[in-house]
């Protein structure tokens, strides 16, 4: 998506200056704003890949001339999955990339569930028109995305109840999961 406030780099740079990361996305008006907008510490490295997450070799080979695949990754995959539509190609494209990085790396994500009359509605109607589809799933569906990593507590849960405010009181309902799993 479009640069922010508080963008994974930033984040990551202010705790370890260090830090090396890659944005991908196929959209051109995002690349052209990350370009523009997005700098690095001048510690860390920060690169913009312009690829489809269908693309995951394309992905694997660009990203390698900014991070160390002999160390540790976090792969970030943040309301993108629901693009694609079949499971078994979602997995496929998990499998490659978490099969990339070594052990001690980390999927972080999280995706719509259609959980929902009024969520699965929205989905059909912005799917009439949009460009690319979003496609809803279960918790189970989703859930299966970190089958074979470690789950960290809490688990795969609602993106509210993933680290809540303290004292913020029990967590409103929403339509999304999410998780992180560490590779073995």
């Amino acid at each position: 998506g479009l640069p922010t406030a508080n963008n994974t780099h930033e984040v990551a740079q202010a705790v370890a200056p260090e830090c090396r990361i890659v944005y991908v996305d196929n959209d051109p008006l995002v690349l052209t704003y990350a370009r523009a907008l997005l700098t690095s510490s001048p510690k860390g490295k920060t690169d913009y890949i312009d690829a489809d997450l269908r693309e995951p070799e394309k992905i694997l080979q660009e990203a390698a001339g900014t991070l160390d695949f002999s160390q540790p990754v976090a792969i970030m995959l943040m309301g993108i999955l629901g693009h694609i539509e079949d499971d078994d190609e979602a997995q496929s494209i998990l499998q490659r990339l978490m099969g990339a990085v070594p052990s001690g790396s980390y999927l972080a994500m999280y995706d719509s569930t259609d959980t929902s009359e009024e969520v699965v509605e929205a989905a059909r109607i912005w799917n009439q028109s949009a460009n690319p589809t979003y496609h809803l799933r279960s918790p189970e569906r989703i859930a299966r995305f970190f089958d074979g990593l470690e789950p960290v507590e809490p688990g795969v849960v609602s993106t509210l109840e993933w680290r809540p405010e303290p004292g913020s009181g029990p967590p409103a309902e929403i339509d999304s999961l999410c998780g992180i799993g560490r590779k073995p």
